[in-house]
C-alpha cells in the first residue's frame, strides 16, 4: 500500500521545487510511474481476501481495481489540462496539480480504508479540493452555483451517514469492515431501524447519483474544467457505489423491503436520464447525463446483491470509468478549438480532423456497450440478474439500453457529419499530446477485453 502512498504523498514537494519549464512533463512522468507500480495490485497471491499494510490500510478484489483507475487517471489530468492551464501564473498551475495530487492521496486512502470511519472521512475529504477546482478553474460565471449544488447535496446525504457509524460502532463496539463482513445478529424491526438503513445508503446514493438527486452532477460536469469533469465521472461517482457495496451487506434483513422505491428510482432513472440525452444540445451536459443513467443500472445491481449483479456493477464501474473520461476528453478538443460546448457549432469536424473522429467512432461504440467491450460484459451480467430478480424489469433495462445506443449515435453524428461551418476552416490541428491522453484511455478498456476477471471483483 505504501508504495503508492509514498510516491504520491512525494508528488506535492515535486510540484513546487521542480523548475517552470519541467512541471507538466516532472509530475507527468512521476504520476505516470506510480499508475504502472499500481498495476502490482492486480496480482493476488493471498488465500483470503484481504492484503493488508496495515491494520487501517488494505485492499480486496474489490478496491484494487478502483485503486488502479484512480492512480492510472492522475496523468491523464495533467496531459488533459497542460494546454489551457500553463497559460497561467506559475504559482496557479502549481496549486491546480496539487490539489489534483491531493484528490488522488484522498481517494486512495477511500478505496484502501479498512475502518470505516477512515472512508468516511476521505469521502468527504474528496469534496474540498474537487469545489477548489469547479468553483475557481471553471468555465462561467455559473461555477458559483454548481459549486453549491455540489457541497451542500453531498453535504446533506452524508452528514446521516455519520450519525449511522456513530451508532453501529456504539452498538457493535467496531467499525472495521473485516469484522463486519461477517454476519452479526441484527434484529432490525423497529421504525428506528429503517431510518438507520436509509441514514447508512443515502449519502452513497446522493454520490452516485440515483435519478432523482442527481440534479448536482450535471452542473458540476459542464462547469467543471476538464481534469474536474474526468476525475468526477470516472472515479468519484464510483466512491459512492464502493462505499454503498461495502455498507449493503451489513444492512441484510432490511434491504429487501427497503430498496423497492430505491430500485424503482434507479431502474425508471435509466430511461428518464437517457431520454434527457436526446434532446440535449450541449455536449458535456449530454455526456453527464449519460452517466447518470450508467450509475442507475449499477445502483440497480447493488441493491439486489447477487453474485453476478456486483460483478456486473464492478465490471460496469471501471469501463465507464475509462470510457466517459475519455468522452469528456474529446469533448474538450473540441472545446479548445470552437470555444463552445453547443454540438451543431462542431458540426463536420471529422473532414478537418480524421484521426480525432475515429477516436470518437471508438468511445462512442464502447460507451453504448458494442461487443465484445468490457461495457457489454458488464450490462449484461446486470440485465440478467436484474430479470432473474424480476422479469418485468427486462423491459425498462432492454429500452434503456435501446435509447444509450440512440443518443450515442446522435452525440457521434452531430459532432462528426455534415456541412463543415466557415468558423471551423481556420481550425488548430490536432497534438501528439491529445492522441496519446486518448490512447492511454482506450488501450486498458480494450486490454480488459481479454482478462475481463481483474475487474469482477470478489464475487465470480
Amino acid at each position: 500500500m505504501l508504495k503508492i502512498l509514498i510516491p504520491t504523498i512525494m508528488l506535492f514537494p515535486t510540484t513546487w521545487v521542480t523548475p517552470t519549464k519541467w512541471l507538466w512533463i516532472t509530475t507527468s512522468t512521476h504520476s505516470l510511474l506510480i499508475a504502472f507500480t499500481s498495476l502490482l495490485y492486480f496480482k493476488w497471491d493471498t488465500d483470503v481476501a484481504w492484503d493488508f499494510s496495515n491494520q487501517y490500510l488494505g485492499i480486496d478484489p474489490l478496491s484494487a481495481p478502483l485503486l488502479i483507475l484512480t492512480c492510472w487517471l492522475l496523468p491523464l489530468m495533467i496531459l488533459a489540462s497542460q494546454n489551457h492551464i500553463s497559460m497561467e501564473p506559475i504559482a496557479r498551475q502549481r496549486i491546480y496539480i496539487t490539489l489534483l495530487i491531493s484528490l488522488q492521496t484522498f481517494l486512495i486512502l477511500a478505496f484502501s480504508a479498512t475502518e470505516l470511519i477512515l472512508f468516511y472521512i476521505m469521502f468527504e475529504a474528496t469534496l474540498i479540493p474537487t469545489l477548489i477546482v469547479i468553483t475557481r478553474w471553471g468555465n462561467q460565471t455559473e461555477r458559483l452555483n454548481a459549486g453549491t449544488y455540489f457541497l451542500f447535496y453531498t453535504l446533506f446525504g452524508s452528514l446521516p451517514l455519520l450519525i449511522a457509524l456513530l451508532l453501529m460502532q456504539n452498538n457493535l463496539g467496531t467499525l472495521s469492515m473485516i469484522i463486519l463482513q461477517y454476519p452479526q445478529s441484527f434484529n432490525l424491526s423497529s421504525w428506528a431501524d429503517k431510518f438507520w438503513w436509509l441514514a447508512c445508503l443515502i449519502a452513497f446514493l446522493v454520490k452516485m447519483p440515483l435519478y432523482g438527486v442527481h440534479l448536482w452532477l450535471p452542473k458540476a460536469h459542464v462547469e467543471a474544467p476538464i481534469a474536474g469533469s474526468m476525475i468526477l465521472a470516472a472515479v468519484l461517482l464510483k466512491l459512492g457505489s464502493y462505499g454503498m457495496m461495502r455498507i449493503i451487506v451489513m444492512l441484510n434483513p432490511l434491504t429487501k423491503e427497503m430498496a423497492y422505491p430505491f430500485m424503482i428510482l434507479a431502474i425508471w432513472g435509466i430511461i428518464m436520464t437517457s431520454s434527457i440525452c436526446l434532446r440535449q444540445t450541449d455536449l458535456k451536459s449530454l455526456i453527464a447525463y449519460s452517466s447518470v443513467s450508467h450509475m442507475g443500472l449499477v445502483a440497480g445491481a447493488i441493491l439486489i446483491q447477487t453474485p453476478w449483479s456486483f460483478a456486473g456493477a464492478t465490471t460496469l464501474m471501471i469501463a465507464h470509468g475509462l470510457i466517459s473520461s475519455s468522452l469528456f476528453c474529446l469533448a474538450n478538443t473540441n472545446y479548445e478549438r470552437i470555444h463552445s460546448r453547443t454540438m451543431l457549432l462542431a458540426r463536420g469536424i471529422q473532414i478537418i480532423l480524421p484521426l480525432m473522429a475515429t477516436w470518437w467512432f471508438l468511445t462512442n461504440l464502447a460507451n453504448l456497450a458494442l461487443p465484445p467491450t468490457p461495457n457489454l460484459m458488464g450490462e449484461l451480467l446486470i440485465i440478467t440478474s436484474l430479470f432473474n430478480w424480476s422479469s418485468w424489469t427486462i423491459i425498462l433495462t432492454g429500452l434503456g439500453v435501446l435509447i444509450t445506443a440512440s443518443y450515442s449515435l446522435y452525440m457521434f453524428l452531430m459532432t462528426q457529419h455534415g456541412p463543415t461551418s466557415q468558423h471551423l476552416l481556420s481550425m488548430n490541428p490536432t497534438h501528439t499530446r491529445e492522441h496519446l491522453l486518448l490512447n492511454l484511455h482506450l488501450i486498458p478498456t480494450i486490454l480488459l477485453i481479454f482478462k475481463p476477471e481483474l475487474i469482477w471483483g470478489w464475487t465470480l
